[in-house]
Parts: structure tokens; sequence; C-alpha cells
């Protein structure tokens, strides 16, 4: 389908964005195993309040029938309507940093043109790094740790962190060009993809958006207050547990998941998961780690990061 409009509009009252900050992409679109990206995208949109810069024209790069609007109705009369959202924004972490984010729905249209547009808005903000994440099922148990395949040109996370580094060929999303065009243009790219259990992908599951969120900490030393998910999580795997329990069929699928996840992982040499399924540590804790980290940086390291683009 060709562009046949502005691709995006800018948000006359947006904040100024000052250049150097991460980028943080969230898109829904193929698979969200977990609902993990709708649920970050509701995290970051309910709790971090970002402000819109740039929004996107869903009459140039959405599927209205594929993915129907929502409009409420009210006995005799029609009260509300409510169209996807895809915006470029300015938010601030749990403590206040600030990151450029891209949220919203997967664009249906005109992807060569919405990537040039997204690379074309990042060199312009001078982001220091680019970093998207996803999720697709697998068959591995939730009784484990929930582990990560990381691509992109930071070889450091991509060895600390892939559980899991397939040679293969699979249907691409608009986050997959995006990465690739950004690597195009010597950007500090990562993406992370969740591997969630497949019988719970279809569930709305705390600890995919809980990994979601500590994967892009550790790529940008951003922090989220997950208290609330983590909470949610204890009382969705309470549940699994008393659901499995209850059947010996689901006992002995888990179980021999549980077999093959210990043997691959007993003779891996891959990177290990980021997020365990028991208790994470807090906000407060992380950002105690944080600042014990940053105070034993040398003074001026900040200024000795590569820039994410070519000077």
């Amino acid at each position: 389908m060709p562009v046949s409009g502005p691709l995006y509009e800018r948000v006359a009252s947006a904040p100024p964005v000052p250049a150097g900050l991460p980028l943080v992409i969230a898109l829904t679109g193929f698979t969200d195993a977990g609902g993990a990206v709708s649920q970050v995208i509701d995290f970051f949109r309910d709790e971090l309040k970002p402000s819109p810069v740039v929004s996107f024209v869903n009459d140039v790069l959405l599927d209205y029938r594929a993915r129907r609007p929502i409009i409420s109705f009210e006995a005799d009369h029609l009260t509300d309507y409510r169209p996807p959202r895809l915006e470029l924004s300015l938010a601030h972490d749990s403590l206040g940093s600030p990151f450029v984010l891209l949220a919203g729905y997967e664009p249906d249209f005109a992807w060569e043109t919405f990537a040039e547009t997204v690379v074309g808005l990042a060199e312009g903000l001078q982001v220091s790094s680019v970093t998207w994440v996803h999720a697709i099922p697998m068959p591995v148990p939730h009784t484990r740790p929930l582990g990560t395949t990381v691509s992109g040109t930071r070889a450091d996370l991509t060895q600390a962190h892939s559980v899991w580094q397939p040679h293969t060929q699979v249907p691409a999303t608009a986050g997959h060009l995006l990465e690739h065009r950004f690597a195009q243009a010597n950007a500090r790219v990562s993406g992370f993809v969740l591997l969630v259990p497949h019988y719970l992908g279809d569930t709305d599951y705390p600890a995919a958006a809980i990994a979601a969120l500590d994967s892009l900490s550790v790529a940008t030393g951003l922090v989220f207050d997950s208290d609330t998910l983590r909470d949610q999580n204890r009382e969705y795997l309470d549940k699994v547990t008393e659901q499995v329990s209850g059947s010996d069929e689901l006992t002995t699928m888990l179980h021999t998941l549980e077999e093959r996840y210990d043997a691959y992982m007993a003779g891996s040499t891959l990177g290990q998961p980021i997020i365990h399924t028991g208790d994470l540590p807090s906000a407060d804790e992380i950002a105690a780690e944080l600042e014990r980290f940053l105070a034993t940086r040398p003074p001026g390291e900040d200024d000795k990061r590569p820039r994410p683009f070519p000077e």
C-alpha cells in the first residue's frame, strides 16, 4: 500500500527532548507471547505517563479491518471512540531518568518508510542506544528462569544473556526491520526475545512483562518499579500451580519440560537468564545497586561511551 499522506504529526505541546537519551521500542504485533509487550506498554502509559512528541498517523499505517478500534455503546448512543496509538514520547523511569519511548501497535503498512522515519528521528535526537523487546512461545517450563535470545550490535549483551542462539528464518516483525536498519546505521542496538512457556503464551503472564522490563534495564540502566507486577505474578503462579497439581497430564508435561530444560542448560556455554521465577529485587534495591555501580566508575567515563551513529 503506498503512503498516502504524512507518516506522523508533531505534537504541539510536546516537551523538549534532550539529546543522547536511550530509545526504548515496544510494538505489539505478530507474536506477543504472555502479553509481554502489551503489558509493558500499559505499564509505561499508566505508571510513567510519557509525553508524546510525535504521533504516527493511523490512516497511513493501520489496517482498521484487521485491528478494529474500540467504541463504547451505552443504552442508545455511542460515547467513546478509542483508536490505537503509536507514539514517540519522552518518558522518565521510576527514578526520574529520561528516555525516549516508541510504543504502540506494529504498523500494517509502509514498513520501509516507517523504519526510515524512526531511524531519522533517532539520529536527530542523537539517542545513545536502541533497545526493543518482544516475546515468542517456547517449550520451556514456568518453574525455571525465563530466558532471552539477544540480537543486535552489542556483543556484551548477546554473550551474557542469550540462552538460545538459533540459525533459522522466521517471519519478520517491524521491530526486526528497525533493528536491522539501526544496525546498518551503526547504532548501538539490541533486541531481546523473551522465551515464554508455550502453554502460558495466550494469557497475560506477569513474569513476561517483568522479564521485558528487566531486559530493558540491563541494556539501558533505566529502573522500573515492577512491584505491582510481581504481586500479580505470585497470584498468577499460585493459580498455575493449583491447576498443574490437579492434573496428572499437566504434571507429567511439566516434569518433562523441566528435565529437557535442565539438560540443555547443563550442557550450554551460552549466557544465563536474566529473570528468575522467584521473588525479584525491588525498585529500591535495583536503584541502590545502580548507585553503587555508578560510584565505582572513573570520572568522565560517561563521556567515553560510543555514539550510536557515526559523527
